[in-house]
């Protein structure tokens, strides 16, 4: 029975998609369940997977089309379990030759871009010969091979393509040089396109800093107390919730939550010329990941213990690694949380996430001097950093809901009897 692929239902804050690779050649055959293509989308890769056991007889959408929610983009025969194909889907699939696409995963194919390698010259160790990241990693690695110019002969120029390497030989220092020389300094430029989610990060942070009033207030917080904390109870944390550890991020988050109760404008968005005061409290975490920064939202944070938004937060990370957040982790939140110490950060200005209206920046926490009871003391300092829309929160309300945030992590105690 044929039956049509077609590209996932994208929600209403996604209009369209480009397919980043199909993942089985036409005359494919393919069990049910397995992933036939990947589409990206501004925010994830979506996978379109095979309806039943059968084959893939037609891509009508190939690699890099933009494709919009729910259109047609290939055809499957489905084959009844057991039965053999027909003739025509028998056909077993031609071999890759090194002039066809190889299957390859889009982080793959991002790091073959970055590091100007032929994805078709690499040889896949994944599943039915898929080309992994690692695989692209090994042959960036090797040695490059000699061989055009011990024979003495020239390596073809590439052509000035899109995605193309595009080499630009120094001026000669002398008037002859050897074919060896032909090629040393040479300064090597290369055009990639951007990726969806690249481009959609690109969009959002010049929104952002085009439609709102937004400023940066700083303070600096003592986490000595709460590394004490954790290292009073860290064990026994462990052992009481099944081996989760305890962070310094769902301190943050619970602080925050917190202070937010306080100052309801910092929990609030802009929607024209209204504001709409949000009665929850889902506060985003941004992830780095390979293909850019997302930010998976912990849901109704106010109702969760340290424990749940640790687990929480440990899986949007191993998730976001994985390619396997969805649109709906990362749809909404009233506030947001970025972690720039985990790089070394010392101190940064957040650019907010939209129609938000302040986002919290976490950094380095490094041992600094400081003047405790009149003595000069090393303590563990961390600069936080709140960036805000003005045009609706003030800067006295900015600077008090950092205060409150300062206080709580100094004395932990504060944020369990909400003090």
């Amino acid at each position: 029975m044929s039956m049509d692929i077609k590209a996932p239902a994208f929600p209403e804050s996604i209009s369209e998609g480009t397919v980043a690779g199909w993942l089985k050649a036409v005359g494919a055959s393919v069990r049910r369940d397995e992933v036939l293509v990947e589409i990206e989308t501004d925010k994830v890769v979506l996978e379109v997977v095979a309806p039943d056991d059968g084959v893939l007889t037609e891509i009508l959408a190939g690699d890099g089309e933009t494709v919009a929610s729910e259109q047609v983009i290939g055809r499957f025969e489905s084959v009844a379990a057991g039965a053999p194909a027909s003739s025509a889907s028998a056909a077993p699939a031609p071999a890759p030759s090194a002039e066809s696409p190889a299957s390859a995963s889009p982080a793959a194919r991002k790091l073959a871009d970055e590091q100007g390698i032929d994805i078709r010259r690499v040889a896949g160790s994944g599943r039915d010969g898929r080309i992994t990241k690692e695989d692209v990693a090994r042959a960036a690695a090797a040695p490059a091979p000699a061989a055009g110019l011990t024979t003495g002969a020239v390596p073809r120029q590439p052509e000035a393509a899109r995605g193309d390497s595009v080499r630009v030989p120094a001026a000669p220092a002398q008037d002859t040089l050897d074919v060896g020389d032909a090629f040393r300094g040479e300064r090597v430029e290369r055009r990639v396109p951007m990726t969806r989610l690249r481009a959609s990060i690109a969009r959002r942070l010049v929104e952002a800093q085009q439609t709102a009033a937004m400023l940066t207030t700083f303070n600096e917080v003592d986490m000595s107390a709460v590394m004490a904390l954790r290292k009073k109870y860290q064990d026994a944390f462990q052992a009481r919730h099944n081996g989760t550890r305890l962070g310094f991020m769902s301190f943050f988050v619970r602080a925050s939550v917190e202070a937010l109760k306080r100052f309801p404008a910092v929990n609030a968005s802009l929607d024209g010329n209204d504001i709409v005061y949000h009665g929850y409290y889902d506060i985003g975490v941004a992830v780095s990941t390979e293909r850019g920064l997302v930010v998976p939202v912990v849901r109704d944070a106010d109702a969760l213990g340290l424990s749940q938004i640790e687990d929480q937060i440990n899986d949007f990370g191993r998730r976001a690694r994985e390619g396997k957040l969805t649109i709906e982790d990362m749809t909404g939140g009233t506030f947001t949380i970025s972690n720039g110490g985990i790089f070394g950060s010392l101190l940064s200005t957040p650019i907010l996430n939209p129609p938000q209206t302040g986002i919290l920046g976490m950094h380095k926490i490094q041992d600094r001097p400081v003047a405790v009871d009149g003595q000069v003391v090393i303590r563990p300092m961390m600069y936080l950093a709140l960036s805000y829309d003005h045009r609706l929160i003030d800067g006295q309300e900015a600077v008090r809901f950092l205060v409150a945030i300062k206080e709580m992590l100094e004395d932990p105690a504060r944020i369990l009897l909400e003090l």
